[in-house]
């Protein structure tokens, strides 16, 4: 009977909504929500090495002293040394001037060193929590999360917020010192040209207001954007088959093509607006040029300053003007940082598993002893999936759960795990309610095969060893063994050394199913979980692999969801579940004799597999 995952709540995409990119889109222009409250999260990152900061921020400010100090040298060579044609004074005011730029170089050099290295370190802590945090979120949260979006934000914001850090903490504070040393100097040197330098600070302050707000929001909707795009890609790839076999690349590309216009119109609105930053403050720092030329050269003719006193100050006209473009700069940058971390700690509040309560026991000697009492469980409220559940299996029976699409089979399997929380009622291992059992302990005392086999991009040996880390290569071997995979598994170019590729794709859906199979022989669980196990492999192959199967749930309790006719009737207990409620329940032969439901499921699906088996028989 095939069961997926049918019954888990369909993927919530808001953003597909009448149309990507369509009327109802939401991602036109989206504003952060608590850009403070991100800030603050970053600095629990960032504290953590306040020392090195400290040291970083000590070396900043050293340069940028170093860098105020070369200008007004200039005007002292102009003033003393070149209009009286002093040039020995001059070739050592020179040397002077070169040892501090190299000096300035030094330490702008071992600066960008600390900073990197001490940013990287903020950056793998925020990685990994961010990982650390996607393995303790329930399974609901991934249901109801796409896939794409998850990966953007391990990567592309995480990468987004690595490269901000690394230029603005430092660039910002810098440009700080910088603007106020050479405001200082400039007053001493002119005050008069000084209060005329100011007369575009007004104009600057509301260009750079006005710019912000915009790239703010649009690198925000720029990084959400760029989530699902990610999502549809990921989308794609994994289910390329599906798109080829219904012949949907067409509408796939233009599904792409409508996520990826309004990528380009959000980006290009956040890069227009941060890029007409730069030139607007060229032409305002161009007109405060022009000012103080002016204005210098009349106060030079009437002998209020010397020529060398207006180079000085141009220079530091310049290098005013400097700081406060950069500073517009690292705004927008810290913009779209704040807008990427928002979205990473957004994955990072959401609630993780239930904690184990603090009585919580671990189990030993499992007797394997199950009962499920009145369970009810909805994915959505008010939608109920299974309405009081009720029966017993005990120590080493085998349970097969029978009935159509839907009805709630999987769920019940989701339940046991502890996937999923109940909404009432109790499931109980050896008379314990799963609920008080350490969920490491529980899921330790499980071994499951899928219907839809997952193997990682790792050796075949490994991907088996994946059941029990501590198994030696003779008992991953006796395994493989075991599930008949090691006829096939020999026959690979390096054997169980074969590395395969994600998800197994170069091998047969069969084979990974037996490789499944061979996972949870080894894990030697102390209750079995059998979704559709044997769906996958040939009539032939089952034969086999039913004996090692017969052998292995020996001893043990075992659920099956059912598919196959012959394990249906090796069961000690077949439960016929309808519309999350179990309405027949007894063996094999018992239904058939009741002519229910069971009976009718059987003589529809199972007496054709009958048939056809007698006539290649």
């Amino acid at each position: 009977m095939p069961d997926r995952r049918e019954e888990r709540p369909a993927v919530h995409n808001p953003g597909f909504r009448g149309g990507p990119g369509g009327p109802h889109s939401m991602f036109s222009k989206v504003k952060p929500e608590d850009p403070l409250g991100t800030l603050k999260r970053l600095w629990g990152y960032i504290k953590q090495y306040r020392l090195r900061f400290f040291l970083i921020f000590i070396i900043v400010f050293v340069t940028a002293l170093l860098s105020l100090i070369n200008p007004y040298l200039i005007g002292r060579a102009i003033d003393q040394y070149i209009i009286p044609k002093d040039f020995k004074g001059l070739f050592s005011l020179i040397v002077l001037m070169i040892s501090i730029h190299i000096a300035n170089s030094l330490f702008i050099w071992l600066q960008g060193y600390l900073n990197i290295t001490t940013v990287q370190k903020i950056v793998l802590q925020l990685r990994k929590d961010l990982f650390g945090k996607l393995q303790s979120l329930p399974l609901r949260f991934f249901d109801s999360s796409q896939h794409g979006d998850l990966m953007s934000r391990l990567t592309n914001d995480i990468d987004t917020v690595n490269m901000s850090l690394n230029t603005s903490i430092t660039q910002v504070f810098s440009s700080i010192v910088t603007l106020t040393g050479t405001l200082l100097v400039m007053l001493r040197l002119s005050p008069m040209l000084t209060l005329i330098s100011m007369a575009t600070i007004p104009f600057t302050l509301l260009v750079t207001s006005f710019i912000s707000r915009h790239t703010r929001e649009y690198f925000f909707s720029n990084q959400t954007i760029l989530g699902k795009l990610n999502g549809l890609i990921e989308e794609n790839i994994s289910g390329l088959k599906v798109v080829k076999v219904f012949s949907r690349e067409r509408k796939e590309i233009e599904r792409f093509g409508n996520i990826n216009r309004e990528l380009r119109e959000v980006g290009t609105k956040a890069q227009i607006y941060s890029g007409v930053m730069g030139p607007l403050m060229n032409v305002l720092n161009n007109l405060s040029f022009a000012l103080i030329a002016g204005f210098g050269g009349w106060f030079t003719v009437q002998n209020i300053i010397t020529v060398g006193t207006i180079a000085s100050f141009i220079t530091y006209s310049r290098q005013f003007t400097r700081p406060i473009n950069e500073l517009a700069n690292q705004f927008n940058m810290l913009q779209s940082a704040m807008a990427s971390a928002e979205r990473v700690f957004k994955v990072m509040d959401e609630s993780p598993e239930p904690a184990d309560l603090p009585d919580a026991v671990e189990l030993k000697d499992v007797k394997g002893d199950v009962e499920f009492r009145n369970v009810c469980f909805s994915y959505k409220e008010g939608v109920p999936v299974l309405k009081n559940v009720t029966f017993h299996a005990k120590p080493g029976q085998t349970i097969a759960l029978v009935g159509p699409t839907g009805a709630g089979k999987t769920t019940m399997v989701n339940l046991l795990t502890r996937f999923y929380d109940v909404d009432s009622g109790s499931i109980l291992i050896d008379g314990i309610d799963i609920r008080r059992i350490k969920r490491s302990c529980l899921r330790s005392l499980l071994g499951i095969v899928l219907q839809d086999t997952y193997l990682f991009s790792d050796s075949v040996k490994e991907n088996i060893r994946y059941g029990r880390l501590s198994a030696t290569d003779e008992e991953v071997k006796m395994a493989a063994r075991l599930a008949h995979a090691e006829h096939f598994i020999l026959r690979l170019p390096h054997g169980y050394d074969t590395v395969l590729s994600d998800g197994g794709e170069n091998l047969s859906q069969g084979q990974r199913q037996l490789l499944a199979i061979a996972r949870a022989i080894l894990a030697d669980p102390a209750i079995l979980i059998l979704d559709e196990a044997t769906s996958n492999i040939d009539t032939r192959t089952e034969k086999y692999i039913q004996a090692a199967m017969l052998n292995l749930m020996e001893g043990r309790t075992s659920f099956v969801i059912a598919h196959r006719l012959s394990t249906i009737r090796n069961a000690d207990m077949i439960l016929v579940i309808n519309d999350g409620e179990i309405i027949e329940r007894g063996t094999h032969r018992e239904l058939l004799e009741k002519k229910g439901f069971y009976y009718n499921l059987y003589m529809s699906q199972f007496a054709a597999e009958v048939e056809g088996v007698t006539k290649t028989g």
